[in-house]
């Protein structure tokens, strides 16, 4: 046999790897070679997944975590400059792909469960935007984040809508404008990330902190997440109004009525999710 028709026959390794570690689900990008960049097959396999995750009720929270050097360095760009040979010179190839990758993020976003993202690595453009998407974040010591596209001049649009709203504007668009990276401790301090955690410990340090809200009951976690984005985005006024109607929806719900009898009787909560 060839050495060509062997490797014919070796099938490719999948590009995201699913998991089970009790009740989270550990999504794993895995095109390390790659490094991990976001193509198209990619962010379908990324939001299939959400997609098959939000009805599964076996599955209190997620970790997105990646194999390799890298956790994302963004968009594939060679994906991306392919097209530049189509007629109306990838026009219509760009808005697909950007608008697919912009509902993805999204899903993570609206997704009823908690999403931590495990970052060991550099995370760039759409990969930053990745990790800025997750509701937590823990990343090595060895990690890093930047938008640079600014350096290859393709600004970070859409980056920079998850980025400006985990990070004060001034750093936002220090980083959108100089392209530069900052470090693990730096992305902490302005709170686009929650932990960091020594190299190697990342991925069990999210693991941790996935469970630690797989605890709580799904429904109140389900309700609290929808509120959170639904206020962020609003008057003060409309933001409180909301909040007053959540509030009430939660206490009419029969964990809101277990887990208050249960503090008060001084008992662990038995969580219906309901």
């Amino acid at each position: 046999m060839t050495t060509q028709a062997a490797r014919a026959e070796v099938p490719h390794a999948p590009i995201l790897l699913r998991e089970t570690v009790g009740s989270i689900a550990i999504l794993t990008l895995n095109r390390p070679a790659a490094r991990n960049s976001l193509s198209e097959g990619m962010i379908a396999e990324l939001h299939a997944a959400l997609n098959a995750i939000r009805d599964d009720k076996s599955i209190r929270a997620v970790v997105l975590a990646a194999n390799g050097p890298a956790y994302s360095a963004g968009h594939d760009l060679k994906e991306l400059t392919a097209r530049r040979s189509d007629a109306d010179r990838g026009r219509a190839y760009f808005a697909q792909i950007m608008n697919a990758c912009s509902a993805m993020m999204q899903a993570i976003v609206h997704l009823p469960k908690p999403v931590v993202a495990s970052v060991q690595g550099i995370a760039t453009a759409a990969g930053c935007q990745l990790v800025a998407s997750c509701d937590l974040a823990v990343a090595s010591e060895a990690a890093s984040f930047a938008t640079p596209g600014v350096d290859i001049g393709l600004f970070c649009s859409t980056p920079m809508v998850a980025l400006s709203r985990n990070v004060p504007r001034k750093q936002a668009m220090e980083m959108l404008l100089t392209g530069e990276p900052i470090s693990a401790a730096t992305a902490k301090d302005i709170g686009l990330i929650n932990r960091v955690v020594t190299a190697g410990t990342e991925r069990d340090a999210a693991i941790a902190l996935a469970q630690q809200v797989a605890l709580k009951s799904a429904y109140t976690v389900k309700l609290g997440k929808e509120a959170f984005y639904r206020q962020a985005e609003m008057s003060l006024a409309d933001a409180y109004r909301l909040a007053a109607e959540v509030m009430t929806e939660n206490m009419m719900a029969r964990d809101a009525e277990e887990g208050i009898g249960a503090f008060i009787e001084k008992r662990e909560p038995k969580w219906q999710d309901k």
